[in-house]
């Protein structure tokens, strides 16, 4: 008799590839219409699955893990970080979480530099100016924007892609600064010609472009609070392509409402999707570059996260430890 597959319930629409692939080795309940799960909907895929495979737009939270039902022994997080799942009371309840690592690194590193490049070079004000046929014919001293080469960018977390950002920003001429909780190998720091920074406040203050690479938890909940933002230089930028929470968002808009800062480009805001009024004004005023959290949107990053998620599950199902298990000691 053939052994009963588990039943997994994804949360979103994945790549058709992975969806098929699911469907062949799981009992597999697809998203097919991409609807965001209610919190009424998760509730009910943990009363009833073996394993949930949730993405960034689902919180898992404690009161949704109290709910879960005895078959649960598994989320497998389609997706880098795990901040929206409480992995301290899944593990608490017996249930192991995964997510998937290392696959996104290059695809966020290159949407960093096109966030630097499209605030230093005010790329969407030039854009905006063709499509609105307003473009009268070069001049010498119109749309200037800032040279990016021999300046220094801080990175804040080097982290996989911190490290995979300050080898593109080499290649552009830029000077490799870092705050890390931890200092990174030599070997590493010298391949990037990188300077090592244990006082954030420090380098914070000394940068031309700052770059936010750091997980998103607790401990680094506004890392940059309004107090730490106003020890950039004036004429400073700043880019997160990490999470919205890292950084005080009201405290950005308001500097950049009043000048305080030269520049920011945000992939990720800290009520996505809802974005304050003000940073869209900010935006139409180019003041700022906002993208809607596209970071690691390329279909080759979503078929490797899928593929990811897959292994995880299998492994599990198999008895063994799944390769992307996710710890609280690891947050």
């Amino acid at each position: 008799m053939p052994k009963k597959k588990p039943l997994v319930i994804v949360t979103r629409k994945l790549p058709d590839v992975i969806e098929t692939r699911m469907r062949e080795l799981f009992d597999a309940q697809l998203n097919v219409t991409d609807t965001p799960f209610t919190q009424a909907n998760l509730i009910e895929a943990v009363k009833t699955a073996d394993v949930l495979v949730p993405t960034v737009t689902d919180r898992i939270d404690a009161g949704i893990l109290a709910q879960a039902g005895e078959n649960l022994r598994l989320i497998a997080n389609f997706g880098n970080g795990v901040d929206n799942v409480d992995v301290q009371s899944a593990l608490s309840r017996g249930i192991t979480v995964t997510n998937t690592p290392g696959v996104l690194t290059e695809d966020t590193a290159d949407m960093t530099m096109a966030l630097v490049m499209a605030v230093a070079r005010r790329i969407p004000e030039g854009a905006k100016v063709i499509t609105d046929e307003q473009w009268h014919g070069w001049s010498p001293t119109w749309m200037l924007g800032q040279r990016i080469t021999g300046k220094r960018l801080g990175i804040v977390g080097m982290g996989r892609i911190g490290l995979a950002v300050a080898r593109r920003a080499r290649a552009f001429g830029l000077q490799v600064h870092y705050h890390n909780r931890r200092r990174v190998a030599a070997g590493i720091e010298e391949s990037v010609e990188a300077t090592y920074w244990d006082s954030l406040d420090q380098m914070l203050a000394r940068m031309d472009i700052v770059s936010v690479h750091c997980p998103h938890t607790p401990a680094t909940y506004h890392l940059l609070s309004g107090r730490r933002l106003k020890l950039m230089k004036r004429d400073a930028m700043i880019v997160n392509t990490a999470r919205g929470e890292i950084i005080d968002e009201t405290s950005l808009i308001r500097m950049l409402e009043a000048d305080e800062l030269g520049g920011a480009g945000l992939d990720v805001f800290e009520h996505e999707p809802a974005i304050s009024p003000r940073m869209l004004k900010l935006a139409k005023a180019h003041k700022l570059v906002v993208l809607p959290h596209m970071g690691s949107a390329t279909t080759e990053g979503r078929i490797d996260m899928g593929e990811k998620v897959i292994i995880n599950i299998k492994t599990f199902m198999d008895g063994h430890r799944p390769p992307d298990r996710v710890l609280p000691a690891m947050l």
